[in-house]
């Protein structure tokens, strides 16, 4: 079983501050891109941020400047700081990461959070 755990979500006024922590836990040999992703209400679920197991990172235009996405792969972690928040940054955001879950599974598969509301409001 493996469980990907978001936090760090909430009210925050324009202009403000938020940071999303993702925790990978359970059956995992080996973690590949990690990411974070949003659906606000009415709209498709869309990337905001995705970082490769190397490092190399890449983020939406909306999120260029403001966001910044790091890991550890030590814990299994990846984040998301989020600076200068707008209102039309307010959505369910989602941790995403592609993990091998065993030595003989070859491939590596998409696993989901269940999602962390981020709401930016004055």
């Amino acid at each position: 079983q493996v469980q990907l755990v978001e936090s760090g979500g909430g009210l925050v006024q324009p202009g403000g501050s938020l940071r999303l922590s993702c925790v990978a836990s359970g059956s995992i040999f080996s973690i590949g891109a990690m990411g974070w992703y949003r659906q606000a209400p009415g709209k498709e679920r869309e990337l905001v941020a995705v970082i490769a197991s190397g490092g190399n990172t890449n983020y939406a235009d909306s999120a260029k400047g403001r966001f910044t996405i790091s890991r550890d792969n030590a814990k299994n972690t990846v984040l998301l700081q989020m600076n200068s928040l707008k209102p039309e940054d307010t959505a369910v955001y989602y941790c995403n990461a592609d993990l091998r879950t065993s030595f003989i599974r070859r491939t590596y598969q998409p696993y989901w959070g269940q999602g962390t509301q981020v709401t930016v409001s004055s």
